[in-house]
């Protein structure tokens, strides 16, 4: 086998409300998994990498659902620790149609890995074979110990030569432990070769100030080649930062595009209009499991690499659940252009 590209964080049951009907309007929720970094495992498993998701759950039969759901798309699941501490995290889904927006309620204190220490996890010999770690900042806003299981990750990577990706993922809702996000996530970001994120998770989650109206429909290139150069400046460990750019113009219909401020320069992808959006949840993690594979096989063509990581997570807004089960070759016909949607016979 190849080298592994290893992913860290919690996964979650997800609860749907069917179609876009309010929370118990019918009497059901879809129950499927995801969470962001096993998103970004299945992702990039599919898309032909040694993927590897490593977390903790509860060692109960719905613990074990968790397992074999993401084994099923052949991520190596043999570093996650089952425990009896704690449960399964939940989150709650309602997808918002038009001016309606998609509204997520959490239900996950308590949950398994939040209770985890970095000690139960053996990431030197995790990060042994890896070629690559990737995080994201939902895991160390969840717990201290959470926070410090990511930072003991991150570094057994960079000891073991690996390259270290994080994607910001600031979620207001779940730093309620007693710090603030900045003061843990520049201490991560320190052992990051790639930052993911948009302009609010590096204002929320590092503390630099973008002058940015999401709100406008309108955005303003030269601010985020200086938001992104800030960064590097600030963090000069880091390499590559890639900033999504989604205009909402409703719940249904996103402009989709990003930025990579990379090795060689600043790049613009190719921009989507997403006028019919099945599931947008996810779409972050298929955008960074885009831009892993894409840095990892074509590195030195970074406008290449921004565009296949575009394509991917505009694909992904079309696929129900919270995993991109969209393939390599798919994501490749719709960088050349095939975005007509036409039966394939």
């Amino acid at each position: 086998m190849g080298k592994k590209y290893v992913t860290f964080g919690e996964i979650m049951l997800r609860l749907k409300s069917p179609g876009h009907e309010r929370f118990f309007q019918s009497p059901a929720l879809e129950a499927t998994f995801g969470g962001g970094e096993a998103n970004v495992a299945v992702s990039l498993s599919l898309f032909g990498k040694d993927a590897k998701f490593v977390t903790a759950l509860p060692a109960n039969a719905i613990g074990e659902a968790a397992v074999r759901e993401v084994r099923k798309y052949g991520v190596d699941t043999s570093s996650i620790k089952m425990t009896k501490n704690g449960r399964l995290g939940i989150y709650f889904l309602e997808t918002g149609a038009n001016q309606r927006p998609s509204s997520v309620v959490y239900d996950r204190a308590e949950s398994s890995i939040a209770l985890s220490k970095s000690s139960d996890f053996d990431f030197a010999s995790i990060m042994a074979d890896a070629e690559w770690l990737h995080v994201t900042g939902i895991t160390p806003a969840i717990s201290q110990d959470a926070a410090d299981s990511c930072l003991a990750a991150m570094q057994e990577a960079k000891k073991s030569g690996a390259t270290v990706s994080i994607d910001l993922n600031y979620r207001k809702k779940l730093w309620n432990y007693g710090k603030k996000a900045p003061v843990v996530m520049r201490e991560l970001v320190k052992f990051a070769d790639v930052v993911v994120a948009n302009e609010e998770d590096i204002q929320k989650c590092l503390g630099i100030e973008a002058k940015v109206d999401v709100t406008s429909g309108e955005l303003d290139i030269e601010v985020y080649k200086q938001l992104t150069d800030e960064v590097k400046r600030q963090f000069p460990n880091v390499s590559v930062v890639a900033v999504t750019l989604r205009e909402s113009k409703s719940a249904d219909h996103n402009g989709w595009s990003a930025a990579l401020s990379g090795k060689t320069g600043f790049y613009l992808s190719k921009h989507y209009e997403i006028t019919d959006i099945i599931d947008r949840v996810g779409g972050g993690d298929s955008f960074s499991a885009g831009l892993i594979y894409a840095l990892s096989e074509y590195g030195d063509d970074e406008q290449y690499v921004i565009n296949f990581a575009v394509a991917a997570s505009a694909l992904k807004h079309s696929i129900d659940g919270d995993f991109n089960l969209s393939t390599k070759a798919e994501v490749e016909a719709l960088c050349k252009g095939d975005g007509s949607g036409r039966v394939q016979r």
